[in-house]
């Protein structure tokens, strides 16, 4: 291998391509070798490494040290293997030295001054680096348990939908209660077949983007435990207060008067169809207060902002304005109260944004006495999930491994920061 100190400028690009970090390809340009060598974490401190990545150039540094190593041991390996000199030239050196009158053969012959041909015969130690763990680990086992959450909490919804079906009063008894949106604005049947429209986009678009995410499993247990949380917290609110139904125009299905079986072939019809009215699966009434389509609609758009580079402002701009015109054909179709919008977002966006406070602060997952996050009953979860997370995680994209086979080139992972 050539040493690392030798590399051209042209070297170093490909080297950094094989590496799959391109990024620094423009201000490396006229980087060689040698200059590469000399990386150190002040560089990353100002433009324009500090415009380039988001983790301090972290992962550069690493491979630099690595380059380093190769260099310490393929410089000091001529004439040297394990701090011994080569038999070859002990023997040589011997010989001359059994010709000298003052030395003769035997044992004796090579050694001169307390050494041994002119070598010392003490090791020559190479510092190694101790294997450092990785900031960011996969943990795929603490993402399937926050993905069962997920499911638990879901499933949890949908039985408490079909329950508190049973219990909202006929519009006939209990009409529609009083809305500043309805009075502004009249009914527009087909607005909410928009609103999932633009939830469907959205869930369509956020998968995509995770499936590119180098750090997955990291992305995914964080929306598994939120979008958990978040349904399981509906569960609540639609079970202490039924609200009558937003307005007169409702079809809900008969009451079941305590039929279990027939309840449950209606939960898992309406899971079935994701709890869309679109797909004909939704027809209960009685899940109001809050609103699972905000919510969704909502927390897809912060997740995409989130993990997706900022440069992307027209993809971000894009995402928003699909979630805010589905929000607003909620409240177009009538068929959920302001309230229930209202509270959905406020909940949603708190819970995201405490969240990865925490999860970005190490301070704040070690429980404290000045630590009021560590208070929150979903804190010893957060922490089961966070323990081993060091830093904000980085927007780094990858070609997804069943992708492979059609990648073209040697690229071995594509990574795209925030700036």
């Amino acid at each position: 291998m050539k040493k690392v100190a030798l590399w051209s400028v042209e070297e170093v690009s490909r080297w950094l391509n094989e590496e799959g970090m391109q990024e620094y390809s423009e201000p490396f340009r006229n980087v060689d070798g040698h200059a590469l060598l000399q990386l150190s974490q002040t560089d990353f401190q100002s433009p324009p490494l500090s415009l380039v990545s988001s983790d301090g150039g972290q992962q550069l540094l690493e491979r630099v040290e690595t380059l380093r190593i190769e260099h310490h041991i393929e410089a000091h390996k001529n004439g040297h293997a394990n701090g011994h000199a080569i038999r070859e030239t002990d023997s040589l050196i011997s010989l001359v030295a059994g010709g000298d009158g003052g030395v003769s053969g035997g044992s004796k012959s090579g050694k001169r001054n307390g050494m041994v041909n002119g070598f010392h015969k003490d090791l020559v130690q190479i510092p190694m680096p101790e294997p450092t763990r990785t900031q960011f680990p996969a943990e795929w086992g603490k993402t399937a348990v926050a993905l069962f959450y997920a499911i638990c909490c879901f499933v949890s919804t949908t039985i408490m939908i079909s329950v508190v079906h049973e219990r909202v009063p006929s519009k006939e008894e209990s009409p529609p209660l009083p809305d500043k949106f309805f009075d502004f604005f009249d009914r527009v049947e087909w607005a909410f077949s928009i609103c999932e429209v633009n939830g469907i986009i959205l869930v369509c678009l956020w998968l995509l983007q995770w499936t590119l995410l180098k750090y997955k499993s990291i992305v995914g247990r964080r929306f598994f435990f939120i979008v958990g949380t978040l349904y399981l917290y509906r569960c609540i609110t639609m079970y202490v207060t039924t609200l009558p139904v937003p307005g007169m125009h409702f079809k809900c299905s008969p009451k079941l008067f305590g039929d279990w079986e027939a309840q449950m072939r209606r939960v898992m019809k309406m899971i079935a169809g994701g709890g869309l009215t679109i797909t004909g699966s939704h027809s209960m009434c009685g899940d109001y207060l809050y609103s699972g389509h905000t919510v969704m609609l909502t927390l897809t758009y912060l997740f995409i902002k989130e993990y997706s580079p900022k440069r992307f402002w027209w993809y971000h701009w894009a995402c928003w304005l699909l979630c805010a015109v589905g929000i607003f054909c909620i409240l177009l179709a009538h068929d959920h109260y302001t309230i229930d919008v209202v509270v959905a977002y406020f909940i949603t966006t708190r819970l995201f944004w405490w969240y990865h406070t925490m999860a970005n602060q190490q301070v704040l997952k070690e429980p404290s006495p000045s630590n009021f996050f560590s208070r929150a009953w979903w804190h010893r979860f957060f922490y089961y999930l966070e323990e081993n997370i060091q830093g904000i995680v980085p927007r780094n994209y990858q070609v997804p491994y069943l992708w492979r086979p059609w990648q073209w080139g040697h690229v071995k992972y594509t990574r795209i920061d925030s700036e």
